[in-house]
């Protein structure tokens, strides 16, 4: 089996990708944990008027806005296709 190692011309972002990092990187870095206290803050909130199923609605949005945060802190520290 033959492997072929790309050069780094070949691993460039497409258009969509920069575009992305370019919106998110003008966010700080703690607006998505923020975003996830509050979707938790307001899962308990919603559990504890007896809105069961919305709270876990709601409680699923944490990980997907920390997830992000992570994705935001990458693209600060690295950027797209950084040439160093």
């Amino acid at each position: 089996m033959e492997t072929t190692l790309l050069k780094d011309t070949e691993r460039k972002e497409g258009w969509v990708a920069k575009t992305i990092e370019k919106q998110t990187s003008k966010l700080p870095s703690d607006t998505f944990l923020w975003a996830s206290l509050g979707a938790m803050a307001t899962s308990l909130t919603l559990k504890l008027v007896k809105q069961d199923h919305l709270a876990l609605f709601v409680g699923q949005w944490a990980a997907p806005f920390l997830l992000l945060g992570i994705y935001n802190k990458i693209v600060k520290v690295e950027g797209h296709d950084r040439e160093s």
